[in-house]
């Protein structure tokens, strides 16, 4: 087993295209091909599914990618422990987030602060878009964003599954339950922020609503969550829905945060990088996004 080796099935892994990862490591195709195979004739497995329309990873794959990702990260450790002399921090990493990412940053963080202790992590908050574009651009050298939605110039790895809950008037009937039905929130109102704002949110709320049988009635326009929060505490006959992460981080005894009912909400947190100029510490934010042991949460 050799390293370049697991570099090309976490990057096939990462793409699930050949020819695509081929372009990402600047080498032909058939080389990416030819080194996964004879690793998976050393190991005796299968780590992805192959035919003409599609490359998806088997269950042996899925397993062997956190696996082939940590190793990575402990090569990344060995070669910044003779590259960085003693003492003082010798670069910084500038990380796009959001204040609805919650708990779910300060676990990032601690564990990168475990993983790289001379690394300087420059926190930039800014819209979904813009951080994007920042990545894209240079500004950035990676971000935090939701949703699969494509931005010219930037590369999104998925890093963990965001729950969504139910914001609801505490003194609302359905608060006093343990999870609420979509198909029991059909007469009230839905404040979302306009669809240009956040689209992958908007499209999975009104998609659910639908699916459960309803059209969501639009509620007030909305400026900001923390309006809609304080209009809900209030008392207004609406609801919301909030990132689970950033719930647990909300203190208020008048709104009541639920988890929908059955499979839930959710939509995938993404790490956005440049295609081709990742930056250099990228393999110990991926490993420090896998600590925290919340990734579909």
């Amino acid at each position: 087993m050799e390293l370049r080796q697991l570099r090309y099935f976490v990057t096939v892994a990462e793409e699930l295209h050949f020819g695509r990862a081929a372009e990402r490591l600047h080498i032909v195709q058939s080389a990416v091909s030819q080194q996964i195979r004879r690793l998976e004739r050393e190991l005796g497995v299968e780590f992805f599914d192959r035919s003409p329309r599609h490359v998806r990873l088997t269950p042996a794959g899925e397993r062997f990618l956190p696996e082939a990702r940590s190793v990575l990260a402990a090569e990344a450790r060995a070669r910044a422990s003779v590259a960085e002399p003693p003492g003082g921090r010798t670069a910084t990493l500038r990380l796009g987030t959001s204040t609805g990412l919650g708990d779910h940053l300060d676990r990032v963080l601690e564990a990168l602060a475990r993983l790289a202790p001379r690394l300087a992590v420059e926190l930039v908050s800014a819209p979904a878009r813009s951080r994007m574009g920042q990545v894209a651009a240079g500004g950035l050298d990676a971000a935090f964003v939701r949703g699969l939605d494509e931005h010219p110039g930037v590369r999104l790895i998925p890093v963990w599954q965001d729950q969504l809950v139910v914001a609801l008037p505490a003194r609302h009937p359905l608060a006093a339950a343990d999870d609420v039905a979509l198909k029991d929130l059909a007469t009230l109102p839905l404040r979302l922020t306009a669809r240009r704002n956040n689209p992958p949110l908007v499209d999975l709320v009104v998609t659910a609503c639908r699916d459960a049988g309803f059209e969501p009635v639009p509620g007030p326009p909305t400026h900001s969550l923390q309006d809609t929060l304080a209009a809900i505490g209030a008392g207004a006959g609406v609801w919301t829905v909030v990132y689970a992460s950033h719930a647990r981080s909300l203190l208020t005894r008048r709104v009541a945060f639920l988890p929908v009912r059955g499979s839930g909400l959710s939509l995938p947190a993404v790490l956005a990088v440049h295609p081709t100029a990742p930056p250099a510490h990228l393999d110990l934010l991926l490993e420090a996004c896998a600590d925290t042991g919340d990734h579909h949460s």
